[in-house]
């Protein structure tokens, strides 16, 4: 099933705003054992009214079934599979974010990026008991994959050296397959795999004034109308053979800003820039793709 991978954006923004607001707070007067269950009723009581919202919307009108798997492991050349690792990471990081304001001691810290997990793997249940859809094993590892990403730095290293991010450009292909790939930009954004980027940038530079400049890994893919291939039928019925337009993978090397990294002293505009932080601006990069190099002046 698709998850639309921005829908971290939300329980980040709440995180850190409950952070900016507890950093004014004087320790004296700090009640972390409130904060904590206040933690634990957002998190638990969001995910079980996220789920049982998901249920009502997606899932209950169409048929059930026992329990099974569904391997879509080779569909949209695997660009789904990064959108999950993705909001299973920053989850993970909004659950740490969350930790740290209830007064969480910073060696258990990591436990809290669990969140990921707890959040999308129930999902996984819902499909394998969906007819139309099953359980899918690379949906799970790809979910696990970004949890421990948060998780295993934090715990390593007490931050996130290596992040993931995300960008998209609009392709040409959503006109064809609009009910596939979205009918405006919101839904292209979400459901186009054609034109999403996922990105793991690092930023090794120890100087003050250049320890935002870092480097970008990113994946993509394009040409892809259907799952599997480009062939489709319509709402009507219709088979189309769009055979013609090659699926191939893209990957990319890229300058990248690591905007957390930029001192300031406000709290909004820190929160602000941790959530710009997660896509991926446009900068200088090098593609290569069907067995050729090129270059981009800026790529987004």
């Amino acid at each position: 099933m698709r998850i639309p991978a921005l829908i971290f954006i939300l329980l980040a923004m709440d995180v850190n705003a409950g952070n900016c607001v507890g950093q004014l707070t004087s320790p004296d007067t700090i009640n972390y054992r409130k904060r904590q269950n206040l933690c634990y009723a957002v998190g638990f009581g969001g995910t079980a009214v996220a789920h049982a919202g998901l249920y009502q919307l997606w899932y209950k009108d169409y048929p059930s079934s026992k329990f099974h798997f569904f391997n879509d492991n080779a569909e949209w050349l695997q660009i789904d599979k990064f959108g999950h690792a993705f909001s299973s990471y920053y989850l993970g990081v909004a659950g740490i974010e969350a930790a740290k304001w209830a007064g969480v001691p910073e060696n258990k810290q990591w436990k809290w990026a669990l969140l990921g997990s707890i959040f999308q793997d129930p999902i996984e249940i819902w499909d394998g008991f969906s007819a139309g859809w099953g359980a899918s094993s690379g949906d799970l590892i790809a979910n696990t994959f970004g949890t421990i990403l948060s998780a295993g730095q934090h715990a390593l290293w007490k931050e996130q050296k290596l992040t993931m991010k995300f960008s998209f450009t609009p392709s040409s292909y959503a006109k064809i397959r609009p009910n596939v790939l979205g009918s405006n930009f919101l839904e292209n954004m979400l459901k186009d795999y054609n034109g999403q980027t996922y990105w793991l940038c690092y930023s090794p530079l120890k100087h003050k004034n250049w320890k935002w400049l870092g480097l970008g890994l990113g994946y993509g893919a394009d040409g892809m109308i259907g799952g599997e291939d480009n062939i489709w039928t319509d709402k009507y019925n219709v088979v189309h053979d769009d055979s013609h337009i090659k699926r191939y993978r893209q990957y990319y090397l890229a300058l990248d800003y690591d905007l957390t990294k930029i001192k300031t002293n406000k709290k909004l505009l820190k929160t602000f820039l941790f959530l710009l932080n997660c896509v991926k601006l446009p900068s200088p990069a090098l593609e290569f793709s069907n067995y050729k190099l090129k270059g981009h002046w800026l790529m987004f």
